[in-house]
């Protein structure tokens, strides 16, 4: 699954959300395949792998909001990008029950504004749009696939299944090369919501503190390994360039490795030799009790499969924390 450095090599790439989790090692994995990299970053986020790791120093960067259609027109238009990685988003499900105006705001009104604005540039050639498997709502039958209604109920949710949808309808009505991502949930070195619980939990012990489980524990995900959506990113934008008849499809991204809560912190104990006890609070409300993906049409269309297993994935992840927190067991 390797990606061809001579389709990115010099390239000119916009990518949205490089501040964020998924942002960061995706400019990484463009900076190393020779890629002319293009960020708009809305917030100065230090503590950023964008940042932490220099790569800000290689990219060009412009502050602004993806809600300002003017502006992206203008960084399309100057910079004359061919390919656009939309990943910025408010991406923290307790923050959008809390604030969903702002979260509509970022999510479904700049996903329209940015869209837009590829539209009106010719020189854009492929987009990919982050969606998320929240967008499919809660359905009974498990894993999920393409096929399957988007049909978000809570904000978050919501504002996925609506920033999908709009996407497809750009495709549909306008023949917009867009094509779409739902991944599992993101983990790696690089996220610093300390809420989610990959890197709450390894920060608690890494600390001596019990790790803390909002939930009752028995919620059902499945996850993907930063670099794995990386890799899956710029493989998806080249088999688009090939293949113009994918644009307004969707592809599942996943381990398909779905677990508990309470399993994967048990793993990241595990992996970190620690014999604390985490502390289940069972405060989690307005989220979804199972999902998980099925990755088979990106497996059979696409020729994906991820790189890294779940515990690989956990095992880079708690290193990059030990590094960056100054701590080792």
């Amino acid at each position: 699954m390797g990606n061809s450095s001579h389709f990115w090599q010099d390239r000119p790439v916009l990518v949205t959300g490089a501040t964020g989790l998924v942002g960061g090692w995706l400019v990484r994995r463009l900076l190393s395949l020779g890629a002319d990299v293009v960020c708009i970053v809305r917030d100065w986020v230090p503590q950023s792998e964008l940042v932490r790791a220099r790569m800000i120093e290689k990219v060009k960067v412009v502050r602004g909001d993806i809600c300002d259609q003017p502006l992206m027109e203008r960084i399309l238009g100057e910079y004359e990008i061919e390919t656009v990685f939309h990943l910025a988003a408010q991406t923290i499900v307790g923050i959008a029950n809390r604030n969903p105006v702002s979260t509509f705001e970022t999510n479904i009104r700049g996903t329209w504004m940015l869209l837009e604005a590829c539209r009106r540039s010719p020189t854009v050639k492929q987009v990919i749009l982050a969606s998320s498997d929240k967008a499919y709502g809660e359905h009974g039958e498990l894993p999920y696939d393409e096929e399957m209604p988007l049909q978000g109920r809570y904000p978050y949710d919501v504002s996925k299944s609506c920033a999908d949808l709009i996407g497809q309808a750009y495709a549909a009505t306008y023949d917009l090369p867009v094509v779409i991502t739902r991944c599992g949930n993101f983990y790696g070195g690089g996220d610093l919501n300390w809420n989610r619980i990959v890197p709450g939990t390894i920060r608690s012990i890494l600390r001596g503190r019990r790790p803390l489980i909002r939930s009752d524990g028995h919620y059902v995900r499945d996850y993907i390994y930063v670099e794995d959506a990386a890799a899956a990113y710029t493989l998806l934008a080249e088999q688009l360039a090939a293949n113009p008849h994918l644009r307004g499809q969707a592809f599942n991204f996943s381990n398909e490795t779905p677990v508990t809560v309470l399993e994967l912190v048990k793993m990241i104990l595990r992996l970190m030799n620690s014999d604390l006890e985490p502390e289940v609070r069972n405060e989690a409300t307005n989220e979804i009790r199972r999902q998980y993906l099925s990755a088979a049409k990106a497996r059979s269309v696409l020729g994906w499969k991820p790189l890294f297993s779940l515990e690989e994935g956990l095992q880079r992840t708690i290193e990059w924390y030990k590094n960056f927190l100054g701590t080792s067991l």
